[in-house]
């Protein structure tokens, strides 16, 4: 008889699903980010799907995120004072914290959130 195979369980997969339960029992809070793109070049598109992905991954049905284009709404920028692009704010929960550049990142940002990612060894 042949047996179904097994999904085999890595390292950074148990550390991945350690960092969801820990965000969704710490936070029961909602994150609500801003993130400003100047219109739709490659580096805008590029910040929008990291940041998406990483909310996905990590706060997945946690989280609110509002992309605004600074050519479209220029005084939203200096409402929240941007001076580079793409720039990432986390209003909630607070503290507010700020994230400029792609989005690429990914340790820098969680240990910004809050949310580490705990590594085992073996």
């Amino acid at each position: 008889m042949i047996e179904p195979m097994q999904k085999k369980k890595t390292a950074n997969t148990d550390a991945t699903e350690a960092l969801k339960k820990t965000a969704g029992d710490k936070y029961n809070n909602q994150y609500v980010f801003r993130l400003f793109v100047t219109g739709m070049s490659n580096r805008s598109q590029e910040a929008i799907e990291n940041v998406r992905d990483l909310c996905e991954k990590y706060i997945t049905g946690h989280y609110e995120l509002e992309v605004i284009d600074i050519y479209q709404h220029p005084h939203s920028a200096s409402e929240n004072q941007i001076l580079a692009s793409p720039t990432l704010i986390k209003k909630l929960p607070l503290p507010l914290r700020r994230f400029v550049g792609n989005m690429t990142k990914t340790e820098k940002i969680l240990a910004g959130l809050d949310l580490r990612i705990e590594t085992t060894h073996e």
